[in-house]
């Protein structure tokens, strides 16, 4: 069992399904309207249920970073240096993710970042995010 891998299950199968497709699904709140990511059941903001998905911009900014350069775990070790970030989309909701495809030294808070997706099966694609 690779435990890098996601699983989906009837709750996020949609989510999934999009990001091998290249497309970034969020749910927001009918009773809010406020956008929320990771994919819940459920408003985060106000727990209401009427929550729906929609296609995010993929847009977003560099809400902090940190650089890894040491980690045992398999498959993470083959990929030192990596970039841990975390992503402000422009819909609102912020991201756990990786920014790929930018010079370190290139980073900043702030600065632009665009979805892409990363296969990591032929079922099951990630998103991450680059310099837009």
């Amino acid at each position: 069992m690779r435990f890098d891998l996601p699983t989906p299950d009837d709750h996020t199968r949609e989510f999934w399904d999009a990001a091998r497709e290249g497309k970034l699904l969020i749910k927001r709140c009918a009773a809010c309207r406020r956008a929320h990511y990771y994919p819940r059941t459920f408003c985060p903001h106000c727990w209401s249920t009427k929550v729906s998905w929609e296609e995010a911009s993929g847009r977003g900014s560099l809400y902090t970073y940190s650089v890894v350069h040491h980690n045992d775990l398999p498959p993470f070790d083959e990929r030192v240096p990596y970039v841990a970030a975390i992503v402000e989309l422009d819909e609102g909701p912020r991201v756990m993710t990786n920014v790929v495809d930018c010079d370190l030294g290139a980073l900043r808070v702030g600065m632009a970042v665009q979805v892409q997706f990363r296969s990591l099966t032929e079922d099951l694609s990630i998103p991450v995010f680059r310099p837009a």
